[in-house]
């Protein structure tokens, strides 16, 4: 059944709610505009921002239900006999070719990210996001694999994911932050990313860093 007219408004009304509010983010910063001020640039009452948007944070990171279930999505999703990391490799390295916004770096994050940078809020609630993502990765692969409620090997392998991820994202975002031209700190995190998988399918070598 598709969706209704109804439907379709509603989120039309939302987006173009998330749209005005990041024009006026972009111009002001985060902290420098106020619900009402997205109302009024948007012409609708401030209840109906917050009946689509509960907080400030949630105009921001109006993405945010997707971003969450992103790599939960990818392993759903997944071909047949295809393994979790293959998939969630796979998705990421094919979304750097085609420019995908949800390999982390897309025209315009480091616009984004200082945004992000230069609000406490913004940055706590990126953090609360990267968890509630890790903790919606863990539960589908456990799901996936039959796992027990007392196996830890859905929230290890889910853990070690994220935060492979965060940490080829966070040098990605301190080098676009001091100005590294984009598609140099891409093709980077593209090649940071390949090492990442390659070091959670093969494991990291037992002597790796061991004193001299």
């Amino acid at each position: 059944m598709g969706t209704s007219l109804r439907e379709r408004k509603k989120a039309q009304t939302r987006l173009l709610i998330a749209d005005i509010a990041m024009g006026l983010f972009a111009a002001r910063g985060f902290d420098g505009v106020t619900v009402a001020e997205v109302a009024r640039a948007a012409d609708v009452s401030v209840n109906t921002v917050f009946n689509y948007f509960p907080t400030k944070e949630d105009l921001f990171f109006d993405r945010q239900a997707v971003v969450e279930d992103l790599l939960a999505a990818i392993v759903r999703d997944r071909r047949p006999g295809e393994g979790a990391l293959a998939a969630i490799r796979r998705h990421t390295l094919e979304g750097f070719a085609a420019d995908d916004w949800s390999t982390g770096l897309w025209d315009g994050a480091t616009d984004f990210f200082r945004l992000v940078e230069s609000s406490p809020s913004l940055r706590a609630r990126e953090r609360e996001l990267a968890g509630r993502t890790e903790a919606a990765l863990a539960r589908t692969l456990a799901a996936e694999t039959g796992a027990t409620e007392d196996d830890p090997v859905p929230l290890i392998v889910a853990g070690l994911i994220v935060g492979a991820r965060h940490a080829v994202l966070a040098e990605a975002r301190r080098r676009l932050l001091d100005d590294e031209p984009f598609d140099e700190v891409k093709r980077w995190a593209a090649d940071a990313y390949r090492h990442a998988f390659d070091q959670l399918e093969n494991g990291i070598p037992a002597g790796y860093g061991s004193r001299r």
